[in-house]
């Protein structure tokens, strides 16, 4: 088989394409033959060498990935044969080989791809949709929310949007230049906005006249009549996230769960004091981690939040954005979602 594998830590070059063995599944596992692999920006940082919050990094060569959909074409010993044929996605967990052309993983992962979906988009849903779900489970979105997303045309970002539109919230989309800002006002957001500072440095002006003509009376916005955001779903954080938080209404949300912008203060998350939330009267909180495996809740969490994002999907309420590049062009892959030359979830076709 076909398969991209690392040899030495660094840039999105290092990347190679080549042919391996094909992986045979132990007890209790399945083979699965990929038709899609999902690019997370946390691949990126593997690559170069940084675990994150992985336990360790990959002993080198590496086969980099852990989201994947196909249909199973093998099993182990104790694995139901019944299995074999079935469209699958799975979340391979901290073992990496995603990007593959076959890939083996235990077969307690698996979930039936629903009808009606196809594999990248299932792919966005297991890893960044699972995400989306344990985000969204620290807000109750209501037709009195007025949601502000940063990084709205990303792959969390246009969840996010449909979800909290779906609930019949009012939607402020930001995106990093105007054909991405375009791509959120098609995703349905009520406002989207370009907050790129070369190429739209008053943003933040524009978002608030548009939030000074909300009906706060309806849309429940801020404290005695205060217009403003209710929430801000902040994966960014520096000098864009901040400028989001300054758009909430006393009363606000402020939900953290990446750093990832580009500015001054790139990958800088933001921390407030407790005496500056109460001196604005929001609150904030860093969804990540331990918290939103409390929230999500089960024997698996994880499995709650995939299981969960797969639903929502076959409901409609989720449309992943995908944006899909050959296996063999997975170093370009990086390349472009490591520069913000994306949209949506990044998935590789073998």
């Amino acid at each position: 088989m076909h398969a991209i594998r690392l040899h030495t830590f660094g840039p999105a070059d290092h990347l190679t394409y080549e042919e391996v063995p094909d992986p045979a599944p132990a007890p209790g596992q399945v083979r699965i033959a990929v038709t899609a692999a999902g690019v997370h920006l946390l691949d990126t940082a593997i690559r170069e060498g940084i675990k994150g919050p992985l336990p360790a990094l990959p002993e080198l060569p590496t086969i980099p990935g852990r989201e994947v959909s196909g249909t199973v074409d093998a099993v182990g010993e104790g694995v139901d044969a019944s299995r074999l044929g079935k469209r699958v996605v799975a979340h391979i967990g901290f073992a990496p080989g995603g990007y593959a052309e076959r890939v083996v993983t235990e077969a307690s992962r698996l979930h039936e791809i629903p009808d009606g979906l196809d594999d990248a988009q299932a792919v966005a849903l297991i890893g960044t949709g699972r995400t989306a779900m344990g985000i969204l489970g620290f807000v109750d979105l209501t037709p009195a929310s007025v949601a502000v997303v940063p990084a709205a045309a990303g792959g969390i970002g246009t969840l996010l949007v449909q979800y909290a539109k779906h609930a019949g919230a009012t939607v402020i989309g930001l995106a990093g230049g105007p054909e991405k800002a375009a791509l959120v006002a098609a995703n349905g957001a009520d406002l989207a906005v370009d907050y790129r500072s070369e190429t739209n440095p008053d943003w933040p002006d524009e978002v608030r006249a548009y939030l000074s003509k909300l009906d706060v009376t309806t849309t429940g916005t801020g404290t005695g009549g205060v217009p403003g955001a209710t929430v801000v779903f902040d994966g960014v954080g520096g000098d864009v996230g901040r400028a989001a938080v300054d758009l909430l209404a006393p009363g606000g949300t402020h939900l953290v769960f990446g750093w990832s912008g580009k500015g001054p203060h790139d990958g800088e998350p933001l921390e407030f004091t407790e005496d500056q939330l109460a001196a604005r009267g929001i609150t904030q909180t860093n969804v990540l981690g331990p918290a939103m495996m409390r929230r999500a809740g089960g024997e698996d969490p994880l499995r709650t939040l995939e299981l969960a994002a797969l639903t929502e999907a076959a409901k409609g309420h989720f449309t992943p954005a995908v944006q899909r590049y050959p296996l063999a062009r997975a170093a370009a892959a990086h390349a472009d979602l490591e520069n913000r030359r994306t949209t949506g979830k990044v998935v590789l076709i073998p």
